[in-house]
């Protein structure tokens, strides 16, 4: 085999990858800035401005149901990005989704209203969420494998952790620009113009966030894979080589099937916590929506903090353990949760919501490495966009649509809680049966055959 294939790839220097995971979670930032500010814009507005003539717990289901249209196109933006990702490289995609993310979000802002084209509103503004799931489907795993790749193996799940905090990080800054904008604003002046000013911004955001993502390098884990594939090619004149989805369904479709089922309570009991509950405190709770947003505010801060520190504990004791630990506190969780927010108290209400945030923490942060450990490199970004974008067309997209039909139907936040319960329950058995990753080598993990993953040596891998 050519040694250009074969030599393991240059370790990144310490500044290069501080810069590195700066531009995955400032990309990863703005990204998530853009997905949640929809959510938080159909729990509070749209059902007024783009389903007028709805009853208004309809109108958010309404509102909601194009929310989760946003989720049914992350599957189809995991299957193009991810089959690119894998043959071009990590960078030029991850620069693709943020441009697409950046203009659809910028885009809503300047959408005509119900009042303004009718039946047309809603039709457009379903458009362009469909563009925002497809370009966050191919983001994540772009983001994360990016850093995965680049980081030590005996740190990994600390630095990988950080574009996780992309996800807070992009709640806390359009949570704290709605909930600016609400506080400035009347309900009328919002309504009529405010809220078009969190889309807008999103234009500013992109070209930061594109200034920065471009001036980063190819992971050398992917360049050293595509080498190695392309020496073996030349040397044993090989055919064309199989797709990376066929490949991963063919040698990865348990993982892939681990992955979809560890999503399950990760994703769902986000959304009810973030997205749902601006609804149920308003609606059942009597809580005012600024005082919702508020609580929301500083938890998903308090969430930025605490993911590097579940995913630097993943390093020590293994990502399975700590993500056991999320499931299961989130599922006993959710009863306390909701209990707190009944009593309407705003100290409360931050104290449901932060615990349920850290809880979900511990699970959201070993995540990324956990999924990027599990694929070989020429078929990585689609094995983790694949194993996470498809587990959310059934977690996280009809998850606030499911609540709120719930809360609805029974006027009781029971059933939600139950709801969340059984998808814990799913996560600990997928997790539960999944194999431990911590100590795999991303540089070894491909074989000759593509099937199972090798088990890096643990002295090297710890030895970085």
């Amino acid at each position: 085999m050519a040694s250009a294939a074969s030599a393991p790839p240059t370790p990144t220097a310490p500044g290069n990858l501080k810069r590195i995971v700066a531009a995955s979670l400032i990309g990863t930032t703005i990204e998530w800035y853009d997905f949640f500010l929809y959510g938080s814009a159909a729990a509070l507005v749209f059902n007024k401005l783009f389903f007028p003539d709805s009853d208004p717990l309809v109108g958010t289901l309404l509102s909601f149901l194009t929310y989760a249209v946003g989720f049914a196109a992350r599957p189809i933006g995991a299957l193009v990005f991810g089959h690119f990702g894998d043959r071009l490289g990590r960078k030029k995609l991850l620069v693709l989704s943020l441009l697409l993310m950046g203009g659809a979000t910028f885009a809503i802002g300047l959408l005509p209203t119900h009042a303004t084209v009718g039946s047309a509103a809603p039709v457009l503004l379903t458009v362009l969420r469909l563009v925002q799931g497809f370009a966050l489907g191919g983001e994540w795993g772009g983001a994360v494998l990016l850093v995965s790749e680049h980081g030590d193996a005996r740190r990994r799940g600390f630095w990988a952790s950080w574009p996780q905090t992309g996800a807070p990080a992009g709640q806390l800054l359009a949570t704290g620009v709605l909930s600016l904008l609400t506080a400035v604003l009347s309900d009328a002046a919002f309504t009529s113009w405010g809220w078009r000013i969190p889309f807008l911004l999103s234009g500013v955001l992109v070209m930061v966030g594109l200034w920065i993502r471009l001036s980063v390098d190819e992971s050398p884990v992917f360049k050293q894979a595509l080498a190695h594939a392309e020496a073996r090619k030349a040397e044993q004149g090989a055919g064309a080589e199989k797709l990376p989805l066929v490949s991963v369904l063919r040698h990865h479709w348990r993982d892939v099937l681990i992955a979809m089922g560890a999503r399950m309570a990760e994703n769902i009991s986000y959304y009810v916590i973030t997205a749902f509950i601006l609804v149920y405190a308003v609606t059942a709770a009597g809580v005012s929506k600024q005082t919702a947003l508020n609580a929301v505010l500083i938890a998903s801060a308090v969430h930025f903090a605490v993911i590097p520190l579940w995913g630097a504990l993943s390093d020590r004791i293994g990502r399975r353990p700590v993500y056991l630990l999320g499931a299961a506190g989130i599922g006993l969780w959710m009863f306390p949760f909701f209990s707190l927010i009944d009593t309407g108290d705003f100290g409360n209400l931050i104290l449901a919501i932060t615990v349920g945030l850290v809880l979900h923490g511990a699970m959201y942060a070993p995540q990324a490495a956990f999924f990027s450990e599990m694929f070989a490199t020429r078929m990585r970004y689609s094995g983790a966009s694949i194993g996470a974008q498809f587990a959310s067309v059934a977690a996280g997209a009809p998850a606030p649509l499911i609540a709120t039909a719930l809360l609805d139907d029974y006027g009781s936040s029971t059933p939600i809680a139950l709801y969340v319960i059984a998808a814990a329950v799913v996560t600990l058995i997928a997790v539960g049966v999944a194999k431990e990753t911590r100590d795999r080598d991303l540089a070894d993990v491909e074989s000759a055959t593509g099937t199972e993953p090798v088990r890096a040596a643990t002295a090297d891998a710890r030895s970085v």
